[in-house]
């Protein structure tokens, strides 16, 4: 597996400050005057530096990142694929140690740091627009740190220009609310329209600086947090109005003038790479050859749950999910769909390999690939799983219209994405998903409202299909709800049998700022391990 950077050498040079990012969110930037390679010397501190020439390199490269680790992390842990191909590649085992941490630790925090300049300089500079957006974004990144990790620096986080090189850190639980606050603040601004200067929207190839379009993706990202919290509905995240979850959740959905928030596909967070340097999407063929890439195989778990098989016979699909073929390829020589052994024993390997699903090269390894922050389809799947729990109003039948509208958006989205992968000839029928299909998949035993009767479970199963290579929500919504019921390999013995309930702050951290550390795993009540529930997760709401 090649090495993994930031982002790639030829988008990040001469933008981005380098991160110190070893003492968690203390502080970034604060030597950016003696990294940054400008002629002109123009420095952070001197505010001559626009707020927006950090834009661009956030959203790609960072998207970028955020894409990445869906398919080295989220993918693995929750068993959408298995790197089997090679030795090194054992995540999917657990075996997963300092030095993976402090990668996530420090790449997500350099994000954020960059994000937070951008703010400060945007508030200095008076440009409400790029303020806006950047608050978004500092969500959207502090929201994957904190779920990973658990309790992280907040309200003293990239504070080392200040002289804090040890920041407290704060409970996930106030982690939140401040994350709600800052969501509920950039709202307010983007309400007042903005001015966004001309030369903006070039820069923006996921919204085109459309302050009505950030807006949407910031209310929506607000229900994603939200929905984090089906654990902790008694939360008090808006202390202004002084509103629960539950109530801020309802409140978001009543008031659609005030709250706007994604309506349909065109909504989505999106991010669009022209293949044209530097805009390259991760999954880059120059960078991901194909020996690289298909050292993914699809698991068991994927195929069982996307595949009806002939109940006399494993090779047999009776019926397939139409977004299978195109997120994957059978293996040469199989007519059927297999999956692979998901954290199953080394000296078991080529067997359980045999004959597995691998990824599709085409649609899924392009430099032009579009990636996905949120999509409109994630958002219904929060509001379905929401009205079944009776967090908001509508019940039944209400969970059931989000639930089959979420479904019927990712598979458009899904065929819509497979279709662009073809530059010549035709497109193969199996990209061209109809309307007819999809409520037969509706209709089928593995979607059906009517045949599956916990419905709650349907809600989470068919949203981990979903969230596919969408950053690391699987995994956040398996720890937050148990779903969907995964058989944990005879190979995960480096963490005890348990798929990792978070990742551990690394060393250099605990080294550096020891006493707020110590305050923080005593807080969350366990060691510094993958073992340790995070606090809006089932396991720590059930006190288990």
């Amino acid at each position: 597996m090649k090495t993994r950077l930031v982002m790639k050498t030829r988008f990040i040079k001469n933008i981005l400050p380098v991160a110190a990012a070893a003492f968690l969110l203390a502080g970034c930037t604060d030597n950016f005057e003696s990294t940054n390679t400008n002629p002109n010397k123009i420095t952070v501190n001197s505010n001559k530096l626009s707020a927006s020439a950090l834009f661009e390199p956030i959203l790609y490269g960072g998207t970028n990142y955020l894409t990445y680790i869906s398919y080295y992390w989220n993918d693995e842990l929750i068993q959408h694929t298995a790197g089997t191909a090679y030795t090194t590649t054992t995540q999917h085992r657990y075996s997963i140690g300092d030095s993976n941490w402090a990668s996530l630790w420090n790449n997500l925090a350099r994000y954020g740091s960059d994000i937070h300049e951008m703010n400060r300089l945007a508030t200095a500079q008076g440009d409400e627009a790029i303020e806006a957006v950047a608050r978004t974004l500092y969500v959207l990144y502090m929201q994957n740190i904190t779920d990973m990790f658990g309790d992280i620096p907040y309200s003293e986080a990239y504070q080392a220009s200040e002289g804090n090189m040890k920041p407290v850190f704060d409970s996930q639980e106030k982690v939140y609310a401040q994350m709600c606050a800052c969501l509920e603040h950039a709202n307010k601004i983007y309400a007042q329209s903005p001015y966004v200067n001309s030369s903006y929207p070039a820069l923006d190839a996921m919204y085109g600086f459309d302050m009505a379009k950030w807006r949407k993706f910031n209310n929506s990202l607000y229900l994603r947090l939200l929905g984090r919290l089906t654990n902790r509905t008694a939360t008090i995240v808006d202390s202004t109005a002084n509103l629960n979850v539950a109530q801020k959740m309802q409140q978001i959905i009543d008031n659609p003038s005030t709250y706007p928030v994604f309506e349909s596909n065109d909504d989505n967070a999106t991010v669009h790479y022209s293949a044209v340097a530097p805009y390259y999407s991760e999954f880059d063929p120059q960078k991901f050859s194909d020996q690289d890439f298909p050292i993914y195989r699809l698991t068991q778990q994927m195929i069982k749950m996307m595949v009806v098989k002939d109940p006399n016979n494993e090779t047999i699909d009776a019926y397939v999910d139409p977004r299978l073929p195109i997120i994957g390829t059978k293996r040469e020589k199989y007519t059927y769909w297999k999956g692979t052994v998901a954290g199953g024993l080394a000296e078991n390997q080529s067997n359980d390999d045999k004959g597995a699903s691998l990824l599709n090269l085409q649609t899924l390894r392009r430099d032009n690939s579009d990636e996905f922050l949120m999509g409109y389809d994630e958002m219904l799947f929060i509001l379905a799983e929401a009205a079944q729990r009776g967090m908001i109003t509508g019940g039944e039948e209400k969970a059931r219209q989000y639930y089959e509208a979420a479904v019927k958006a990712n598979i458009e989205k899904w065929s819509a994405f497979a279709k662009s992968s073809v530059t010549t000839g035709s497109v193969p029928a199996e990209y061209d998903v109809t309307d007819d299909q999809i409520n037969e998949f509706l209709q089928s035993e593995l979607a059906s409202w009517d045949s599956n009767t916990d419905h709650l479970k349907l809600i989470i199963d068919q949203k981990y299909i979903a969230t596919f290579w969408v950053g690391m929500e699987s995994w956040n919504d398996y720890r937050r709800t148990g779903y969907p019921e995964l058989t944990i390999g005879a190979g995960t013995d480096p963490n005890d049998y348990i798929l990792p309930t978070r990742m551990g702050y690394p060393n250099t951290t605990v080294a550096t700022n020891a006493e707020h550390v110590a305050e923080a795993l005593k807080r969350m009540g366990g060691e510094n391990n993958m073992k340790l529930p995070v606090w809006w997760s089932k396991q720590a709401a059930q006190g288990k």
